[in-house]
């Protein structure tokens, strides 16, 4: 994980900052959910592996035509891999992508009866779904409280205080330990979209952020914004 992190001693955090963090953060975003397109737990299990190291814009744009002709394994299986391609050809790395979303098809017309498995241990078990995409996906349909951590939910969390671990399994560990229960079904997407809008990697908009002056990073950052 990259994208200027400033670390934060101090671990834990004090419990009041972090329930005054998160209630801030729940009532400029009161609903927030994942910016793909989806429509069923097949088409989210496919935009959410199709968006490794890609965005959602760039995931959105690929899978409006291929929804559209494949939103089902049965349909997907149809296309093919050779199919598949030129739909997602403008995602990086999707030719692996393409193998694994066939292949993930299949097994769940095979063993699973064309529906997806909702739970961690069967849907890690599919292509192209590691633990982070299981992540995405239990927490959108409301069936685990589960935080994905991804670039921006590792930044933030180092910036703000919440997490100083070095890897992406052990921020989320710690995570679970300092969240408050009743903000962990959302606290994943609120951490993605505050880093993704306003706690940015090289231009943070700290005079815009509605949490700055609970951010212990704050001096730091402002200065990282006014460089760049």
């Amino acid at each position: 994980m990259t994208g200027a992190v400033v670390p934060v001693l101090g671990w834990p955090p004090d419990e009041d900052r972090v329930e005054a963090i998160f209630g801030r953060l729940a009532r400029v975003m009161p609903d927030p959910k994942t910016e793909l397109n989806w429509s069923s737990p097949f088409t989210l299990v496919v935009a959410v592996a199709l968006s490794a190291q890609a965005t959602d814009v760039a995931v959105n744009r690929a899978t409006d035509r291929l929804f559209a002709v494949a939103d089902t394994p049965q349909k997907m299986l149809a296309l093919g891999e050779a199919g598949l391609i030129p739909f997602i050809s403008s995602i990086g790395l999707y030719r692996g992508k393409a193998r694994n979303v066939i292949a993930l098809s299949r097994i769940l017309l095979e063993r699973h009866g064309g529906e997806v498995p909702l739970n961690r241990a069967d849907l890690q078990a599919l292509p192209g779904v590691g633990r982070k995409t299981a992540s995405v996906v239990l927490n959108e349909l409301g069936i685990e409280a589960a935080i994905a951590v991804d670039t921006h939910v590792f930044r933030v969390s180092h910036r703000l205080g919440l997490a100083n671990a070095g890897t992406p399994d052990k921020v989320e560990a710690q995570l679970f330990r300092v969240v408050p229960e009743r903000w962990l079904p959302r606290a994943h997407h609120w951490l993605i979209l505050h880093g993704r809008y306003t706690c940015t990697a090289r231009r943070p908009k700290c005079s815009a952020c509605v949490i700055s002056d609970l951010c212990p990073s704050r001096a730091g950052l402002t200065a990282l914004g006014e460089a760049t």
